[in-house]
């Protein structure tokens, strides 16, 4: 049984940090928790042992692409038919992208991430091209599968009255047997109708929802334009998303409401900033109780580490906050571990405990820069880089290990 001696722990729901003698797992379980004193400074350094990360937003496929929308509008990257992204996946055979997805994948392994939420476009055959890179990386990915072509001519979408057409109805039937959900890139893109479709479809086979909502403001005018509705409005009321990607440009009213839905939200604050964007409103959807996820969203934009997006996002909520002491690091860490629980359920719970599944990261706070930290968590969510993770697990299977490193 392999075993990790003398450690600190974040443990439980709250990432409260222990001493710890002993973290054991056989297997895909933790078997052995032995809590010390709680620890919220090191004087020498130690071993970390933090649950394994949830990026909660990525569009992996574009990974292929590091870069390409440098000096593009949102728009002219990643808008169907005719953005960059598109343009240039469908140039690649599946020999030549699979590649760069497991590539990836490894290095969200690299850098602590278990497991990703993604946009997966290309239809069916996209939501497999990500199964087999999932596969043989050990990365759980969550895949929410979009439509390969827009459904809808421009004139369908602005009467908003047409159904799914046949061939789009079947294409969803094939997506829903290989994806976990069903996404699209805005409300926009389809009527009213068809969206009452997927939702019935997606709720007879069990899948997620998801949705970008409030990117922009156009989002909203496009949506009220065609609907009479905001596109949040539409999302929760029409197609009852179970995850909102982005709410940037959300006002107090879409925040309530979105609090009151009791729905998740994934938000990308460095991709934001990337394309010009406003940031999100972290500081007042946390006031508002709102579950929320970190993202790292398209691959063209950012590598895809969670560790400089948790730095990035716990400065942005401080500074919204304009206070010195909220909010809690804790609670940016909590958008990539315990958050997670409330929108998947299941054996996903972000957080370690004895008898939860083995999904961690081991983390060397033994370096120069990080021995001395006065708050174990605020270090891990702020200074801890990738050169820092010693190992990432999921289910007790390793995905990444340093040479340095070996568990007793």
């Amino acid at each position: 049984m392999p075993e990790i001696r003398d450690c600190v722990v974040l443990h439980g729901p709250e990432l409260a940090p222990h001493r710890c003698t002993r973290f054991a797992w056989s297997r895909d379980t933790i078997t052995a928790i032995d809590l010390g004193a709680p620890c919220a400074r090191l004087d020498a350094g130690a071993v970390v042992v933090i649950p394994g990360l949830t990026n909660g937003h990525t569009h992996i496929g574009d990974s292929a692409l590091p870069d390409g929308a440098t000096g593009l509008t949102l728009e002219q990257a990643f808008f169907r038919p005719a953005g960059y992204k598109y343009r240039e996946l469908a140039k690649l055979s599946r020999e030549e992208h699979l590649p760069h997805l497991i590539a990836h994948q490894r290095y969200m392994a690299r850098t602590g991430t278990v497991r990703h939420l993604d946009f997966r476009e290309q239809g069916a055959a996209g939501a497999q091209l990500l199964r087999d890179a999932s596969a043989e990386t050990g990365v759980e990915a969550i895949i929410l599968n979009q439509f390969d072509a827009p459904p809808f001519s421009a004139a369908e979408l602005a009467a908003n009255t047409a159904p799914l057409p046949e061939p789009a109805r079947a294409e969803l039937a094939a997506m829903l047997a290989v994806a976990d959900g069903f996404s699209e890139s805005t409300m926009n893109d389809l009527t009213d109708a068809a969206w009452r479709e997927i939702r019935a479809a997606t709720s007879a086979a069990g899948k997620l929802r998801a949705i970008h909502c409030l990117e922009s403001t156009d989002y909203r005018d496009r949506s009220v334009a065609m609907s009479g509705r905001g596109d949040l409005g539409r999302a929760l009321e029409i197609y009852d998303a179970h995850l909102i990607v982005h709410m940037t440009v959300a006002d107090a009213d879409e925040i309530a409401r979105l609090a009151r839905a009791g729905r998740t939200a994934a938000l990308n604050p460095r991709a934001n900033a990337t394309l010009g964007l406003p940031l999100p409103p972290i500081a007042a959807l946390l006031r508002a109780g709102v579950n929320l996820l970190l993202g790292t969203d398209n691959g063209m934009l950012n590598a895809p580490s969670l560790l400089p997006e948790l730095d990035f996002a716990y400065k942005l909520a401080k500074s919204q906050c304009a206070d010195a002491v909220a909010p809690d690091p804790a609670a940016i860490l909590k958008m990539a571990t315990t958050n997670i629980h409330a929108l998947l359920g299941g054996e996903h719970f972000g957080r370690l405990e004895h008898g939860l599944p083995a999904d961690f990261v081991v983390l060397d706070l033994t370096q120069p820069h990080l021995r001395h930290t006065r708050h174990v968590v605020a270090s891990v969510v702020t200074r801890v880089s990738p050169a820092d993770v010693l190992a990432t697990y999921r289910q007790g299977r390793e995905l990444w290990r340093d040479g340095r490193w070996a568990p007793a």
